[in-house]
């Protein structure tokens, strides 16, 4: 396999990294709200709960 070939590979895997991580962010949204629950992330170095 060629270098080409292991780059564009690479960048296909990426691509579809991003999109199953943005498509389960989503979800968890969608089950927070439905559950009436804060969806917990990052921000500043700080676990913060914010509404879906």
């Amino acid at each position: 396999m060629s270098k080409k070939q292991k780059k564009a590979e690479a960048e296909a895997f990426l691509d579809a990294v991003g999109k199953a991580m943005k498509a389960a962010a989503k979800e968890a949204r969608r089950v927070a709200k439905m559950h009436g629950t804060k969806v917990w992330v990052m921000k500043d170095g700080k676990i913060v709960g914010l509404d879906p």
